[in-house]
């Protein structure tokens, strides 16, 4: 036993000392000559034999790690080791070798040395993280975090197509701001020959941009004869030179395009000028020009019915050189296409690829319902049966059965849809359609363009339902028109808004401009895109006339076009900062003090109205695509409506007194929930101020309007009562507490 306890102890010690010398040795093992390494070797190896006994016998094999080896031989020999011979090293290997894996791996927790490859990246050997990787515990870790990563992917991949599949479309460029519809010749002169012109847009862009503009409309500046003031073209690929040239319109496409703006130009597949190189053709019946305008045989005095133009008088007009009549809907210098033949349908179709191929992000499609006429030329009925039929001349006294709104007129419309879409692949590349078409009294005509559930045509017919308003009009009838639209639309299509443009006098001419304040809330505050006329936003008015330059204001002096057409108000300049020449091609208002320039500067001014309106537009959700529910049991002059969206507590509710006094408005009593206080975020009054409000009893002054907002669990269109008057377009709700919108 003591001789036991001696060579335990004597081991222990070896082992100690061993420890101490292997760190010199390593140290200096990178120093040392080959020979030195070797002698070195020997010499270990002899230390080994005598103070290590069996640790280091040469039967034992190859020398096991130190620590290892120290407790091999403190717990005594394996039962087997008591031949030093080849059965040894076997037994070793497949017995006690075993053990002194594990050995070393116990060594290593217990933070005792283990062996390392020697060299510049020496790190856990092999032998050893093998050892590690068999562990259960290493193994089941292992696993774990594998399915961790499994399940973390598929539920990765199921958000995303959950937030896809759930996600509502996205609102589209034409239905993110106001669409700004600019006529050139009034905009801005900037050669100063006094015309507006193209370089003269460019110029007042940021204007534009100030206003929160996504979507610029241009009326028609191809070529023309200017007998109608570019309605009447005559070549559909040209810029008049009156108002450019291609590379300004290719630069003023860039120049929208770099504000982050879309450009949606006039289509007018009608008719075209006299002038026109096809008409020419046709009139001389070239080849299949012959049959490219609508020809029948007539003699001179003597039209072929009683069909009367839109201008008045015969809508057939006799040529000499063919010896026929041709048919216009408009002015005898502008001959109707006839678009039953497929060549025409081919060119026109040309028309739209090569303005796509530009650049140009949409089309509005003029005097749709006048494209198509019946065959078979019957008279069209008489409005009074008893009239003499040789006095028809206004085109009022004719039912236009024949010669508006034909079978295959959709179909066109379609495949124009269709060849933007060509064109609508690239992420933001979408090409808007819109159609143009005044049918008062007959909206199922006009939201017939929108197509069906399954067919789309236009994006929006333009709706014209308050250009009808007229001076006085109470606003339980302005509720009444905007609710015909909303319940007459299909829920999935987006409406549109407007009060004027350059055929309609402008709104502050109308009625009066307190009234054009409430209207300009009014359209950027209903669910839709609003269309601005230039000038709307600084409340511009008509402007007298003596040298009439429209034709139709030439045949129809209480219908003159000009008033509303008059040159932009920029700054208090001569010439308004419209142009620098000594005259403009229609005269300056008088009232031109009141312009951008001033207005910007005014907090309580119409500009700054409009650009606090069209940012709350933007970036309020309830107003940007809410529900709009109409309240009742206001005064017949009030119209009230409440903005508001699944999902966000805010709502917004918009009073607007049309009538001529004063109005205070229960609108407690209206809402769902009976809130009691709301905070009035603006009015078209600059001097009301900013601040909460008894909901129980608003005061709206005449002509005023007002936009207050309230928190609140229980709008007001999940109401059973009251949901009915209750209208959204692409419905969205919003999740708070992610921040993201979703199907609803």
């Amino acid at each position: 036993m003591a001789t036991d306890s001696a060579r335990e102890n004597g081991v222990e010690n070896a082992a100690f000392t061993k420890e101490e010398e292997g760190g010199e040795q390593e140290e200096m093992a990178g120093k040392a000559s080959p020979a030195s390494s070797r002698s070195s070797a020997s010499s270990a190896g002899k230390r080994s034999a005598v103070d290590g006994g069996r640790a280091g016998s040469p039967c034992d094999g190859p020398a096991a790690p130190q620590s290892a080896a120290v407790r091999a031989v403190a717990a005594g020999p394996p039962p087997s080791s008591s031949c030093p011979g080849k059965d040894d090293d076997v037994n070793s290997t497949a017995g006690g070798h075993e053990e002194a894996k594990y050995d070393n791996l116990d060594a290593m927790e217990m933070g005792d040395e283990v062996p390392r490859e020697k060299g510049p990246y020496a790190g856990m050997p092999k032998e050893v993280l093998l050892q590690y990787s068999n562990k259960k515990r290493y193994r089941v870790t292992r696993d774990v975090i594998f399915w961790l990563i499994v399940v973390a992917t598929v539920v990765l991949v199921a958000a995303t197509v959950a937030v896809i599949a759930l996600s509502p479309r996205c609102l589209d460029w034409w239905q993110a701001s106001p669409v700004y519809q600019i006529y050139p010749r009034s905009f801005r002169d900037a050669d100063g020959n006094g015309v507006g012109d193209l370089k003269g847009i460019k110029e007042k862009l940021d204007h534009l941009k100030y206003l929160n503009i996504k979507a610029v409309l241009i009326s028609s500046f191809y070529t023309s004869p200017q007998v109608e003031q570019g309605q009447d073209v005559s070549d559909f690929l040209g810029v008049d030179p009156l108002l450019g040239s291609m590379n300004d319109v290719e630069d003023l496409i860039t120049a929208i395009h770099d504000q982050d703006m879309k450009l949606i130009l006039d289509y007018i597949p009608n008719h075209t000028s006299d002038q026109h190189g096809w008409f020419n053709k046709s009139r001389n019946r070239e080849g299949t020009y012959a049959d490219y305008y609508i020809w029948r045989n007539c003699t001179k005095g003597t039209p072929p019915n009683n069909w009367v133009s839109v201008f008045g008088g015969p809508a057939w007009t006799f040529d000499d050189v063919r010896d026929q009549c041709y048919f216009h809907q408009f002015l005898p210098q502008e001959p109707d296409l006839n678009l039953r033949n497929a060549d025409v349908q081919k060119d026109l179709e040309e028309v739209l690829r090569f303005w796509l191929k530009k650049g140009v992000d949409g089309f509005i499609v003029d005097n749709v319902k006048w494209l198509l006429e019946a065959d078979h030329l019957r008279n069209e009925v008489q409005v009074n049966l008893a009239q003499d039929p040789s006095t028809i001349e206004h085109y009022e006294e004719l039912h236009h059965d024949f010669t508006t709104t034909q079978p295959g007129l959709h179909d066109m419309v379609r495949n124009w849809r269709a060849i933007l879409d060509e064109y609508s692949n690239e992420p933001g590349k979408y090409r808007f359609l819109a159609t143009k078409s005044f049918d008062e009294g007959e909206i199922e005509k006009t939201l017939s363009y929108y197509g069906s559930k399954l067919q789309d045509e236009a994006d929006f017919p333009l709706n014209f339902q308050l250009v009808s308003l007229p001076h006085g009009a109470s606003g339980s009838r302005a509720r009444n028109l905007i609710e015909t639209w909303m319940k007459g639309m299909i829920p999935s299509k987006w409406p549109n808004w407007m009060v004027g443009n350059q055929d309609i006098g402008r709104i502050a001419s109308r009625l009066e401009p307190k009234y054009a304040r409430a209207f300009t809330m009014l359209l950027l505050t209903l669910p839709g895109t609003p269309v601005t006329y230039y000038g709307e936003e600084i409340g511009m008015t008509n402007v007298v006339v003596n040298d009439v330059q429209d034709p139709y204001g030439k045949k129809y002096p209480a219908r003159n076009r000009d008033p509303q057409r008059s040159p932009m108000h920029w700054d208090n300049s001569t010439g308004a900062g419209f142009s620098n020449g000594s005259t403009t091609w229609l005269p300056v208002n008088t009232n031109f003090t009141s312009n951008v320039q001033a207005q910007k500067s005014d907090e309580s001014s119409m500009l700054r109205l409009y650009q606090t309106l069209s940012q709350m537009r933007s970036s309020e959700l309830p107003l940007h695509r809410g529900w709009a529910c109409f309240l009742s049991g206001a005064a017949a002059d009030v119209l009230a409506f409440s903005r508001e969206m699944d999902g966000v507590r805010t709502t917004y509710v918009v009073a607007i007194n049309l009538g001529a006094v004063d109005q205070t408005v229960d609108l407690q009593q209206m809402l769902t929930g009976r809130p009691k206080e709301g905070y009035v975020s603006v009015s078209t009054d600059a001097t009301r101020p900013r601040a909460k409000v008894s909901l129980a009893g608003v005061l709206v002054k005449s002509g005023e309007g007002l936009l207050l907002r309230y928190d609140t669990g229980t709008p007001v269109h999940l109401d059973e009562e009251k949901k009915g008057s209750c209208y959204i377009s692409q419905r969205a709700c919003y999740l708070q507490p992610l921040d993201i919108l979703y199907k609803c």
